[in-house]
């Protein structure tokens, strides 16, 4: 294990996702949501492509699948949760969009009890709970007369952006039966396929527009930059333990904050901060939680060795 070149990797993933984030909102006034799924995907196949390419398991070890239907489920939730982030970018600041997406690994835990019988005891449950008291705090200006009149897009956004977090905990808990059978490579690649399909398949919908050359350049480098993220945050992994790089996923809210106020003059304000404050503090509880109960788990199987 060398951690600090998985926390090096962990934080590029981190910072290369904010900024393909920014290149989308940027371009969404002009395309719609479907438009920017598929240059999104499409554009980050090549990063892909050389990546499976110059892996020890070579190009081909990303193109086997052993559940064929488990990467075509995959692929249409993480495509529909792509879709409703990107719509949000539309709709709200860089930095809320951002901390309401933080509620999907809040979702997760909720998620795993319900469906997948996972045990969540009470100190976990009531970091969730917190965090999501966090969310609400930065939901309420949007969706209430808590801060004047709220504006419909503001409020449909808010809503959009929370569909996109629930989708993405579906996805995240899908994703954990799959590695079981599933190599990696393929979950990345099928994952960025099927999204290129399910983006080009909004064409007939007739809400697609030729883009400027600016618009064009943005979305392409959404696409590169994208795939970049997904290569470096699958890499972060072979180097350090995954309890170890989960807390730096919350370092994206600062670049988040300086991007949104340099580049689109997003204020932040004491909602957001507030409830952003208290949704990292219960995701990283949560994280460290986690990593004390396996670390415990892993002592008593060695242990029972003995």
């Amino acid at each position: 294990m060398e951690p600090f070149r998985g926390i090096g990797l962990k934080l590029a993933s981190v910072v290369c996702f904010v900024v393909m984030a920014a290149l989308v909102k940027a371009a969404s006034d002009e395309v719609p949501p479907g438009e920017a799924v598929f240059f999104r995907s499409f554009f980050a196949l090549p990063v892909i492509f050389i990546w499976l390419a110059r892996s020890k398991q070579g190009f081909l070890s990303g193109l086997r699948v052993k559940s064929p239907m488990g990467h075509v489920w995959r692929g249409m939730i993480g495509a529909s949760a792509m879709f409703l982030n990107f719509y949000a970018l539309a709709l709200l600041p860089l930095p809320e969009a951002t901390v309401i997406g933080y509620a999907a690994p809040l979702l997760l835990v909720i998620f795993a009890a319900m469906f997948a019988g996972e045990e969540v005891r009470l100190f976990r449950l009531s970091a969730v709970f917190a965090g999501l008291v966090g969310v609400i705090i930065v939901l309420m200006p949007r969706i209430t007369v808590f801060n004047g009149t709220p504006d419909p897009r503001e409020q449909l956004g808010a809503m959009v952006a929370l569909g996109g977090a629930c989708l993405a905990a579906i996805v995240q808990l899908h994703v954990r039966n799959m590695v079981r059978s599933e190599s990696t490579s393929s979950i990345v690649f099928w994952f960025s396929m099927s999204c290129t399909v399910a983006g080009l398949m909004t064409l007939p919908l007739g809400q697609w527009v030729v883009p400027s050359p600016l618009v064009a350049l943005y979305l392409t480098l959404g696409g590169l930059i994208g795939g970049l993220a997904q290569v470096f945050l699958t890499s972060c992994y072979r180097y350090a333990d995954a309890s170890l790089l989960a807390p730096f996923d919350y370092a994206s809210m600062v670049f988040a904050l300086v991007i949104g106020y340099v580049v689109f003059g997003d204020v932040p304000t004491l909602p957001m901060l507030l409830g952003a404050s208290i949704v990292i503090s219960a995701g990283v509880v949560i994280i460290l939680r986690e990593r004390a109960l396996g670390l415990s788990a892993a002592k008593r199987k060695r242990a029972d060795a003995l």
